[in-house]
């Protein structure tokens, strides 16, 4: 009996495998932002609604954790930071507003029960979406019904983004395919310490407990070392696909099939506040096109209330700023890292 149980779980690992790469290609076909996470999540959703028991380690979802640490960490270059402290109240302004829609609209949500606790509040918050879903765990929301709604958040807004930058721009500057050097490393050294940041502080980050602690503790720690001059961060992009692979799996096999009912019920309303929050962006770009004299597709980008990771391929293939855009993405990212925690539990409050 054992051996049969031990062969069942052998062969839904293989289909797991095969399937998740094909819907990985197929994402990655049609220029969806992380791919191989999302195609990894839809994997482990189709699976284990159909029954199979399979689990990812959680020493596996942490170790993924802090490689996505480092990825984020390798954003803030200390020019953003220099760019974000020199415009602080434009930054603040911006920033605040796109995290007060969010939660407003999470409120409605809420008050109108379609989605459980705070779920609404972390699934509408509008920083980076596997940040944000992970963070959700931690303070106790359904980190499933979080993920299918930041994931097609993202999916929507970068998708529109897309749009607009394909438009906006001549075809010699839009968007391009490339092909991916999956094992490309310019600097060994440079790797290994990256890699040991990331073990490191996601095995300080859960033995500390710490909310999010296996994602944030190395985020941290990697910032503070770049700036610092001591590491250069570099993660090869195979590394950064295995790092995805895990979180979708470990997100995707905890979805029921009562689970995804739910989510496929809530859909119109959830759809109708993602617009909300995309219509918001497009005000406050409007606000910084005609008052600060930003170029209205830098504005547009930076108060997208996408994936920071989507829009920075988007701006870096764009005639935009892009310091400016990454500049204010992350700003807003670490605002709603810091303030999540109370903005959900006020909102949370005040629904109840």
């Amino acid at each position: 009996m054992l051996k049969i149980f031990r062969a069942k779980t052998v062969w839904n690992w293989a289909f797991l495998l095969l399937l998740s790469a094909a819907m990985a290609w197929g994402f990655a076909m049609v220029h969806l932002p992380a791919a191989v996470l999302l195609g990894c999540m839809v994997a482990g959703i189709v699976l284990t609604t159909r029954g199979a028991a399979l689990r990812v380690p959680v020493s596996g979802f942490a170790l993924g954790q802090g490689v996505l640490g480092c990825l984020m960490a390798s954003s803030l270059k200390p020019e953003a930071l220099t760019r974000v402290s020199a415009d602080w109240p434009l930054f603040l302004v911006v920033t605040t507003s796109v995290i007060a829609a969010s939660a407003v609209l999470g409120w409605v949500l809420m008050r109108s029960k379609v989605l459980p606790g705070t779920t609404a509040v972390w699934g509408l918050a509008p920083g980076a979406a596997s940040a944000m879903v992970l963070m959700a765990e931690s303070y106790g929301a359904d980190v499933r019904l979080v993920a299918f709604m930041q994931y097609l958040r993202v999916a929507l807004v970068t998708a529109v983004a897309a749009l607009v930058a394909r438009l906006w721009t001549t075809p010699a500057t839009g968007l391009a395919a490339a092909a991916v050097p999956w094992l490309a490393v310019s600097s060994v050294p440079h790797v290994a310490l990256t890699l040991a940041v990331a073990v490191v502080g996601a095995w300080l980050g859960r033995s500390l407990k710490l909310p999010g602690g296996a994602m944030v503790l190395p985020l941290l720690l990697a910032s503070a070392l770049q700036a610092l001059g001591v590491m250069v961060i570099e993660q090869p992009p195979v590394v950064l696909a295995l790092a995805y692979a895990v979180i979708g799996w470990s997100i995707g096999l905890r979805f029921t099939r009562a689970i995804l009912r739910h989510a496929l019920r809530a859909l119109p309303q959830v759809l109708g506040c993602i617009v909300l929050l995309m219509t918001v962006g497009v005000l406050l770009a409007t606000s910084l096109f005609w008052l600060a004299g930003i170029d209205p597709l830098t504005a547009y980008l930076a108060t997208s209330p996408g994936g920071a990771d989507s829009v920075a391929v988007i701006a870096a293939t764009s005639a935009v700023d892009a310091g400016f855009v990454m500049a204010m993405q992350l700003a807003r990212f670490f605002m709603v890292l810091v303030l999540g925690p109370q903005v959900s539990k006020f909102v949370a409050t005040r629904a109840a």
